[in-house]
Protein backbone atom coordinates (compact mmCIF):
# COMPACT_ATOMS: atom_id res chain seq x y z
CA UNK A 1 0.00 0.00 0.00
CA UNK A 2 1.55 3.17 -0.88
CA UNK A 3 2.18 6.20 1.72
CA UNK A 4 -0.52 8.47 3.06
CA UNK A 5 0.70 11.91 1.33
CA UNK A 6 3.69 12.91 -1.30
CA UNK A 7 5.91 16.04 0.16
CA UNK A 8 8.49 15.76 -2.56
CA UNK A 9 8.46 15.66 -6.02
CA UNK A 10 11.20 13.08 -5.57
CA UNK A 11 9.11 10.82 -3.63
CA UNK A 12 6.13 11.14 -5.80
CA UNK A 13 8.66 9.71 -8.63
CA UNK A 14 9.44 6.78 -6.41
CA UNK A 15 6.01 6.22 -5.62
CA UNK A 16 5.52 6.27 -9.39
CA UNK A 17 7.99 3.31 -9.80
CA UNK A 18 6.80 1.36 -7.13
CA UNK A 19 3.56 1.04 -8.94
CA UNK A 20 4.95 0.58 -12.32
CA UNK A 21 7.22 -2.33 -10.96
CA UNK A 22 4.19 -4.62 -10.02
CA UNK A 23 4.04 -7.52 -11.59
CA UNK A 24 1.32 -7.18 -14.61
CA UNK A 25 1.29 -3.61 -14.70
CA UNK A 26 1.04 -2.15 -17.96
CA UNK A 27 0.11 1.78 -18.97
CA UNK A 28 -2.64 2.88 -20.19
CA UNK A 29 -3.45 4.19 -23.81
CA UNK A 30 -5.75 6.10 -22.22
CA UNK A 31 -7.28 6.63 -19.08
CA UNK A 32 -10.24 9.70 -17.42
CA UNK A 33 -12.03 10.64 -14.27
CA UNK A 34 -15.50 10.70 -15.73
CA UNK A 35 -19.07 11.80 -14.17
CA UNK A 36 -21.48 8.75 -14.68
CA UNK A 37 -25.16 9.52 -14.92
CA UNK A 38 -27.01 6.58 -13.89
CA UNK A 39 -30.62 5.10 -14.26
CA UNK A 40 -32.43 4.22 -10.87
CA UNK A 41 -31.28 0.91 -11.32
CA UNK A 42 -27.63 2.04 -11.26
CA UNK A 43 -27.32 1.30 -15.05
CA UNK A 44 -24.92 4.03 -16.37
CA UNK A 45 -26.51 5.86 -19.32
CA UNK A 46 -23.75 8.08 -20.00
CA UNK A 47 -20.33 9.56 -18.81
CA UNK A 48 -19.02 13.08 -19.10
CA UNK A 49 -14.81 13.34 -19.44
CA UNK A 50 -13.90 16.53 -18.86
CA UNK A 51 -10.15 15.59 -19.56
CA UNK A 52 -9.29 12.72 -21.01
CA UNK A 53 -5.42 11.81 -20.90
CA UNK A 54 -4.22 9.40 -23.77
CA UNK A 55 -0.58 8.34 -23.82
CA UNK A 56 0.17 11.25 -21.30
CA UNK A 57 0.20 11.90 -17.72
CA UNK A 58 1.44 7.90 -16.12
CA UNK A 59 2.06 8.86 -12.88
CA UNK A 60 -1.65 10.49 -11.75
CA UNK A 61 -2.75 6.94 -14.14
CA UNK A 62 -0.13 4.98 -11.61
CA UNK A 63 -2.11 6.62 -9.10
CA UNK A 64 -5.57 5.66 -9.96
CA UNK A 65 -4.53 2.42 -10.87
CA UNK A 66 -3.47 1.82 -7.48
CA UNK A 67 -6.16 3.46 -5.28
CA UNK A 68 -8.76 1.03 -7.56
CA UNK A 69 -6.51 -1.89 -7.65
CA UNK A 70 -5.95 -1.33 -11.66
CA UNK A 71 -3.61 -3.40 -13.27
CA UNK A 72 -3.88 -3.93 -16.89
CA UNK A 73 -7.08 -4.09 -19.59
CA UNK A 74 -9.99 -1.88 -20.41
CA UNK A 75 -12.16 -1.57 -17.14
CA UNK A 76 -13.85 0.99 -15.07
CA UNK A 77 -13.55 1.69 -11.04
CA UNK A 78 -15.89 3.94 -9.07
CA UNK A 79 -13.75 6.28 -6.79
CA UNK A 80 -14.66 7.31 -3.54
CA UNK A 81 -14.69 10.45 -1.59
CA UNK A 82 -11.34 8.84 0.41
CA UNK A 83 -9.65 7.79 -2.46
CA UNK A 84 -10.00 11.22 -3.94
CA UNK A 85 -8.47 12.54 -0.90
CA UNK A 86 -5.69 10.21 -0.23
CA UNK A 87 -5.00 10.93 -4.27
CA UNK A 88 -4.64 14.89 -3.44
CA UNK A 89 -2.82 13.61 -0.95
CA UNK A 90 -0.31 11.85 -3.30
CA UNK A 91 -0.40 14.78 -5.71
CA UNK A 92 0.71 17.34 -2.80
CA UNK A 93 3.76 18.77 -4.49
CA UNK A 94 1.98 19.66 -7.44
CA UNK A 95 -1.35 21.27 -6.17
CA UNK A 96 -0.18 24.81 -6.58
CA UNK A 97 0.99 24.14 -9.84
CA UNK A 98 -1.32 25.71 -12.59
CA UNK A 99 -1.95 23.42 -15.66
CA UNK A 100 -2.33 19.85 -14.30
CA UNK A 101 -5.79 19.43 -15.04
CA UNK A 102 -6.24 16.18 -13.48
CA UNK A 103 -5.10 17.56 -10.20
CA UNK A 104 -8.13 20.79 -10.73
CA UNK A 105 -11.11 18.28 -11.89
CA UNK A 106 -10.25 16.19 -8.60
CA UNK A 107 -10.34 18.96 -6.23
CA UNK A 108 -13.30 20.16 -7.81
CA UNK A 109 -15.09 16.76 -7.54
CA UNK A 110 -14.29 16.47 -3.80
CA UNK A 111 -15.85 19.97 -3.31
CA UNK A 112 -19.11 19.20 -4.91
CA UNK A 113 -19.00 15.50 -3.06
CA UNK A 114 -18.14 17.60 0.47
CA UNK A 115 -20.47 20.03 -0.12
CA UNK A 116 -23.51 17.57 -1.55
CA UNK A 117 -23.94 18.92 -4.90
CA UNK A 118 -23.33 15.55 -6.83
CA UNK A 119 -26.95 14.04 -7.82
CA UNK A 120 -28.17 10.88 -6.57
CA UNK A 121 -27.82 9.33 -9.70
CA UNK A 122 -24.37 10.33 -10.34
CA UNK A 123 -21.14 8.91 -9.17
CA UNK A 124 -17.27 9.75 -10.37
CA UNK A 125 -15.37 6.75 -12.17
CA UNK A 126 -12.16 6.10 -13.39
CA UNK A 127 -11.87 4.51 -16.85
CA UNK A 128 -8.37 2.72 -18.22
CA UNK A 129 -8.14 1.81 -21.83
CA UNK A 130 -4.68 -0.67 -22.68
CA UNK A 131 -4.00 -1.58 -26.06
CA UNK A 132 -3.00 -5.50 -26.67
CA UNK A 133 -0.47 -7.79 -28.23
CA UNK A 134 -1.48 -6.68 -31.57
CA UNK A 135 -1.73 -2.88 -30.87
CA UNK A 136 -5.52 -2.41 -30.30
CA UNK A 137 -7.64 -2.10 -27.63
CA UNK A 138 -9.71 -4.69 -28.73
CA UNK A 139 -13.84 -4.29 -29.18
CA UNK A 140 -15.82 -1.86 -26.44
CA UNK A 141 -17.03 -3.49 -23.35
CA UNK A 142 -18.99 -0.98 -21.42
CA UNK A 143 -20.89 2.30 -21.83
CA UNK A 144 -18.01 4.34 -19.53
CA UNK A 145 -15.30 2.40 -22.25
CA UNK A 146 -17.59 3.73 -25.24
CA UNK A 147 -18.34 7.19 -24.02
CA UNK A 148 -14.23 7.30 -23.62
CA UNK A 149 -13.50 6.80 -26.91
CA UNK A 150 -15.99 8.66 -28.16
CA UNK A 151 -14.51 11.85 -26.21
CA UNK A 152 -10.80 10.62 -27.18
CA UNK A 153 -12.09 11.12 -30.81
CA UNK A 154 -14.10 14.60 -30.00
CA UNK A 155 -11.16 16.04 -28.50
CA UNK A 156 -8.92 15.37 -31.18
CA UNK A 157 -6.79 12.97 -28.76
CA UNK A 158 -7.50 10.29 -32.15
CA UNK A 159 -8.33 10.70 -35.56
CA UNK A 160 -10.72 9.46 -37.57
CA UNK A 161 -10.71 5.54 -37.66
CA UNK A 162 -7.61 5.02 -35.31
CA UNK A 163 -9.79 3.68 -32.73
CA UNK A 164 -11.36 0.73 -32.34
CA UNK A 165 -15.25 0.88 -31.91
CA UNK A 166 -16.16 -2.72 -32.61
CA UNK A 167 -19.61 -3.42 -30.67
CA UNK A 168 -20.34 0.26 -30.12
CA UNK A 169 -23.66 0.05 -30.65
CA UNK A 170 -24.28 -3.08 -28.47
CA UNK A 171 -23.03 -1.12 -25.72
CA UNK A 172 -24.66 2.25 -25.71
CA UNK A 173 -28.05 2.50 -24.53
CA UNK A 174 -31.01 4.38 -26.24
CA UNK A 175 -31.25 7.34 -23.98
CA UNK A 176 -34.10 10.27 -23.86
CA UNK A 177 -31.87 13.59 -23.92
CA UNK A 178 -33.89 16.21 -21.97
CA UNK A 179 -33.38 20.02 -20.15
CA UNK A 180 -33.10 17.62 -16.69
CA UNK A 181 -30.51 15.98 -18.33
CA UNK A 182 -30.48 12.06 -19.81
CA UNK A 183 -33.15 9.57 -18.80
CA UNK A 184 -33.51 6.06 -19.36
CA UNK A 185 -36.53 5.41 -21.30
CA UNK A 186 -37.80 2.91 -19.19
CA UNK A 187 -37.88 5.58 -16.56
CA UNK A 188 -39.22 8.60 -19.00
CA UNK A 189 -42.93 8.53 -18.64
CA UNK A 190 -42.85 8.29 -14.73
CA UNK A 191 -39.94 11.47 -14.99
CA UNK A 192 -42.09 13.07 -17.59
CA UNK A 193 -45.42 12.59 -14.89
CA UNK A 194 -42.97 14.40 -11.70
CA UNK A 195 -41.87 16.97 -13.74
CA UNK A 196 -45.58 17.94 -14.37
CA UNK A 197 -46.84 17.50 -10.99
CA UNK A 198 -43.93 19.88 -9.50
CA UNK A 199 -44.87 22.37 -11.93
CA UNK A 200 -42.00 21.73 -14.39
CA UNK A 201 -42.10 20.46 -18.02
CA UNK A 202 -39.34 17.96 -19.34
CA UNK A 203 -38.80 18.63 -22.82
CA UNK A 204 -37.08 15.82 -24.99
CA UNK A 205 -34.72 16.81 -27.52
CA UNK A 206 -33.97 13.37 -28.94
CA UNK A 207 -33.77 9.81 -28.26
CA UNK A 208 -30.68 8.48 -29.43
CA UNK A 209 -27.49 6.56 -28.25
CA UNK A 210 -25.44 9.58 -29.30
CA UNK A 211 -25.82 12.78 -27.61
CA UNK A 212 -24.97 15.64 -29.16
CA UNK A 213 -20.88 16.56 -28.91
CA UNK A 214 -21.11 20.11 -27.94
CA UNK A 215 -22.39 18.42 -24.66
CA UNK A 216 -19.60 17.51 -23.94
CA UNK A 217 -16.58 19.29 -25.82
CA UNK A 218 -16.28 22.46 -27.83
CA UNK A 219 -13.36 22.19 -29.97
CA UNK A 220 -11.40 25.00 -30.31
CA UNK A 221 -11.69 26.70 -33.72
CA UNK A 222 -14.91 25.47 -35.06
CA UNK A 223 -18.45 27.12 -35.76
CA UNK A 224 -21.86 25.38 -35.54
CA UNK A 225 -24.72 26.11 -37.08
CA UNK A 226 -27.44 23.47 -34.96
CA UNK A 227 -25.08 21.36 -31.90
CA UNK A 228 -27.79 18.59 -32.15
CA UNK A 229 -26.43 18.04 -35.77
CA UNK A 230 -22.59 16.98 -34.94
CA UNK A 231 -22.54 13.83 -32.87
CA UNK A 232 -20.35 12.91 -29.66
CA UNK A 233 -17.25 11.01 -31.22
CA UNK A 234 -17.04 13.69 -34.35
CA UNK A 235 -13.26 14.79 -35.15
CA UNK A 236 -14.30 18.46 -35.98
CA UNK A 237 -10.71 20.70 -37.10
CA UNK A 238 -9.58 23.77 -35.98
CA UNK A 239 -11.35 26.07 -38.68
CA UNK A 240 -14.19 24.20 -39.53
CA UNK A 241 -17.62 25.20 -39.72
CA UNK A 242 -20.58 22.78 -39.80
CA UNK A 243 -23.73 24.56 -41.30
CA UNK A 244 -27.40 24.37 -40.35
CA UNK A 245 -28.16 21.47 -42.70
CA UNK A 246 -24.60 19.81 -42.22
CA UNK A 247 -24.20 16.62 -40.47
CA UNK A 248 -21.25 14.95 -38.74
CA UNK A 249 -21.73 11.52 -37.21
CA UNK A 250 -19.36 9.94 -35.16
CA UNK A 251 -16.02 8.59 -36.17
CA UNK A 252 -15.84 11.05 -38.79
CA UNK A 253 -13.99 14.34 -39.23
CA UNK A 254 -12.43 16.96 -40.90
CA UNK A 255 -8.49 17.45 -40.56
CA UNK A 256 -8.67 20.96 -40.87
CA UNK A 257 -10.83 24.13 -42.48
CA UNK A 258 -13.96 23.11 -43.79
CA UNK A 259 -17.29 24.56 -44.87
CA UNK A 260 -19.57 21.37 -44.48
CA UNK A 261 -23.09 22.02 -45.37
CA UNK A 262 -24.07 18.67 -46.45
CA UNK A 263 -23.48 15.13 -44.31
CA UNK A 264 -20.35 13.26 -43.50
CA UNK A 265 -21.02 9.36 -42.43
CA UNK A 266 -19.57 7.48 -39.83
CA UNK A 267 -15.62 6.27 -41.08
CA UNK A 268 -15.07 9.22 -43.43
CA UNK A 269 -12.32 11.83 -43.17
CA UNK A 270 -12.42 15.06 -44.81
CA UNK A 271 -9.40 17.24 -46.01
CA UNK A 272 -8.58 20.48 -45.27
CA UNK A 273 -9.87 23.33 -46.97
CA UNK A 274 -12.52 20.93 -48.61
CA UNK A 275 -16.34 22.19 -49.22
CA UNK A 276 -19.38 20.32 -48.77
CA UNK A 277 -22.43 21.65 -50.70
CA UNK A 278 -25.78 21.46 -49.17
CA UNK A 279 -27.25 17.89 -49.07
CA UNK A 280 -23.77 16.80 -50.61
CA UNK A 281 -23.37 13.28 -48.48
CA UNK A 282 -21.05 10.44 -48.45
CA UNK A 283 -21.15 6.62 -48.04
CA UNK A 284 -19.96 5.34 -44.96
CA UNK A 285 -19.54 2.14 -43.58
CA UNK A 286 -22.34 1.41 -41.10
CA UNK A 287 -24.89 0.27 -43.98
CA UNK A 288 -24.43 -1.38 -47.02
CA UNK A 289 -21.05 0.03 -47.55
CA UNK A 290 -18.77 -2.85 -46.13
CA UNK A 291 -15.57 -2.23 -44.80
CA UNK A 292 -14.63 0.23 -47.59
CA UNK A 293 -13.70 3.52 -45.87
CA UNK A 294 -14.38 7.15 -47.82
CA UNK A 295 -11.67 9.77 -47.58
CA UNK A 296 -12.00 13.10 -49.36
CA UNK A 297 -8.90 15.12 -49.87
CA UNK A 298 -8.10 18.72 -49.34
CA UNK A 299 -8.57 21.67 -51.59
CA UNK A 300 -12.25 19.92 -52.65
CA UNK A 301 -15.43 20.75 -53.93
CA UNK A 302 -18.37 18.69 -54.02
CA UNK A 303 -21.34 20.65 -55.07
CA UNK A 304 -25.34 20.55 -53.62
CA UNK A 305 -27.42 17.72 -53.69
CA UNK A 306 -24.65 15.29 -54.76
CA UNK A 307 -22.50 12.27 -53.37
CA UNK A 308 -20.10 9.84 -53.66
CA UNK A 309 -19.11 6.31 -52.79
CA UNK A 310 -15.33 6.58 -53.51
CA UNK A 311 -12.92 8.43 -52.02
CA UNK A 312 -11.12 11.81 -53.65
CA UNK A 313 -7.53 12.85 -53.81
CA UNK A 314 -6.33 16.44 -53.31
CA UNK A 315 -7.83 19.09 -55.60
CA UNK A 316 -11.02 17.49 -57.16
CA UNK A 317 -14.35 18.47 -57.99
CA UNK A 318 -17.96 17.02 -58.41
CA UNK A 319 -20.55 18.89 -59.96
CA UNK A 320 -24.06 19.70 -58.30
CA UNK A 321 -26.66 16.75 -58.09
CA UNK A 322 -23.74 13.91 -59.32
CA UNK A 323 -24.18 11.14 -57.22
CA UNK A 324 -20.84 8.76 -58.31
CA UNK A 325 -21.06 5.26 -57.17
CA UNK A 326 -18.03 3.24 -57.17
CA UNK A 327 -19.63 0.74 -60.51
CA UNK A 328 -20.76 3.60 -62.54
CA UNK A 329 -18.17 3.86 -66.36
CA UNK A 330 -16.50 6.67 -65.99
CA UNK A 331 -14.85 8.39 -69.38
CA UNK A 332 -11.44 10.22 -68.41
CA UNK A 333 -10.74 13.32 -70.35
CA UNK A 334 -7.12 14.69 -70.75
CA UNK A 335 -6.81 18.12 -70.42
CA UNK A 336 -7.19 18.45 -74.68
CA UNK A 337 -11.30 17.06 -73.94
CA UNK A 338 -10.16 14.07 -75.66
CA UNK A 339 -11.16 10.46 -74.03
CA UNK A 340 -8.27 8.85 -72.81
CA UNK A 341 -10.09 5.65 -71.31
CA UNK A 342 -13.28 4.22 -69.56
CA UNK A 343 -13.19 2.53 -66.53
CA UNK A 344 -15.39 2.06 -63.87
CA UNK A 345 -15.28 4.92 -61.01
CA UNK A 346 -13.54 2.54 -57.96
CA UNK A 347 -10.94 2.98 -60.01
CA UNK A 348 -10.57 6.13 -60.02
CA UNK A 349 -11.03 6.16 -56.02
CA UNK A 350 -8.03 8.81 -53.94
CA UNK A 351 -6.84 10.05 -57.51
CA UNK A 352 -6.59 13.48 -57.14
CA UNK A 353 -6.75 16.43 -59.48
CA UNK A 354 -10.20 15.34 -61.29
CA UNK A 355 -13.53 16.87 -61.56
CA UNK A 356 -16.51 14.58 -61.96
CA UNK A 357 -19.58 15.93 -64.36
CA UNK A 358 -22.11 14.75 -66.51
CA UNK A 359 -21.60 15.57 -70.71
CA UNK A 360 -24.47 17.48 -70.89
CA UNK A 361 -25.31 16.48 -74.73
CA UNK A 362 -24.59 12.58 -74.15
CA UNK A 363 -25.09 12.19 -70.27
CA UNK A 364 -21.72 10.25 -69.53
CA UNK A 365 -20.48 10.42 -66.52
CA UNK A 366 -17.19 12.19 -66.92
CA UNK A 367 -13.90 12.62 -65.17
CA UNK A 368 -11.60 15.60 -66.42
CA UNK A 369 -8.01 14.95 -65.54
CA UNK A 370 -6.96 18.82 -65.32
CA UNK A 371 -6.14 19.89 -61.75
CA UNK A 372 -8.24 22.49 -60.11
CA UNK A 373 -7.21 25.27 -57.58
CA UNK A 374 -10.12 25.49 -55.26
CA UNK A 375 -9.96 28.26 -53.09
CA UNK A 376 -12.40 28.79 -49.96
CA UNK A 377 -13.08 31.96 -48.88
CA UNK A 378 -10.88 32.66 -46.20
CA UNK A 379 -12.94 34.94 -44.64
CA UNK A 380 -15.98 32.90 -43.43
CA UNK A 381 -13.28 30.00 -41.86
CA UNK A 382 -12.07 32.48 -39.65
CA UNK A 383 -13.48 30.97 -36.39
Amino acid sequence: MIMSQIITKVEFAKLVESIESHEGYERPFAFAIGIATCDRRGEVLEVYYPHPNCNANFGTAAVLASLTCHISGNETAILTLAQIESALGYFYPFCEEPGHINIQLLRSIKTAMDEKTLQGDQKIVATFLHKNKEGSLGPVTSVEDAYLRLQLLSHRLVKVNEINLDNLFQVLPNVAWTNLGPISLNELTSRQLEARLNGNWLHVYAVDKFPPMADYIVPSGVRIGDASRVRLGAYLGSGTTVMHEGFMNFNAGTTGPSMIEGRVSAGVEVGADTDFGGSFSTQGTLSGGGKTKIKIGERCLCGANAGTGISLGDDCVIEAGLYITPGMVVAVIDVHGKVVYETKARELSGKSGLTYRRNSQTGKLEALSKKNTIELNAILHKN
